[in-house]
């Protein structure tokens, strides 16, 4: 998972969820190796659904790694933008395979409240790299993006295995990325303005898939 950030991560501990320490002291812990020592003794309050609450980050993510769904999700990050990490917050929560950052390798980290530490994170120096990746991959590059051309979400082919490509917020995708993706999809509005905050997108996106295919 990429380290890289140059934003200072909420804490986790200061969100409002979590539990006290297991119930019963040292001798009542389960006899199990997923669960931390120290969150048992001291309670988890981290914002994890109660299927892992005390267990250790690395087993989350392997139990993750276990279920992860067939899409992945690529971000063009040329502006630093502040949705990127509400995109791999939405990414943590529909599982998907992996996030991409193309372009920058540092991205705002704030709005991933940390879910990025269970989400795996690759760097593309530029979108040519990221698509030599993805055709190595047999992964189809579905853009999502308002432009002329684009197929409405609800009559557009996403396919179980795919990479989900989201642009910068206000200008969209670049014309190199629209280049190197196999279809450009439109998220449906009805509305005055012209676009929905990227991160929205994501979301959207995000679930349309998983209701095809999860």
């Amino acid at each position: 998972m990429d380290a890289a950030s140059n934003e200072s991560e909420p804490a986790e501990s200061a969100l409002p969820h979590g539990v006290g320490p297991w119930p019963g002291g040292p001798d009542a812990w389960p006899d199990d190796p997923r669960y931390d020592p120290d969150l048992l003794a001291a309670g988890d309050t981290r914002n994890v659904v109660d299927a892992y609450r005390y267990w250790r980050m690395d087993a989350i993510v392997a139990d993750l790694d276990r279920r992860r769904h067939g899409f992945h999700v690529a971000i063009e990050n040329w502006q630093h933008d502040m949705n990127i990490g509400s995109i791999v917050r939405s990414a943590n929560a529909f599982l998907a395979a992996e996030v991409h950052i193309v372009g920058r390798r540092r991205w705002n980290r704030r709005g991933a409240m940390v879910t990025d530490r269970y989400q795996h994170v690759r760097h593309h120096e530029d979108v040519a790299a990221f698509a030599a990746w993805a055709t190595g991959e047999g992964l189809p590059v579905i853009a999502i993006d308002n432009v002329e051309g684009s197929v409405p979400l609800d009559r557009a082919d996403l396919p179980e295995r795919c990479v989900l490509l989201f642009g910068q917020e206000g200008p969209g995708l670049s014309p190199e990325a629209l280049t190197a993706a196999s279809a450009v999809v439109e998220i449906t509005q009805y509305g005055s303005t012209r676009s929905i905050n990227a991160s929205a997108a994501g979301a959207v996106v995000m679930y349309e898939w998983c209701r095809r295919w999860a």
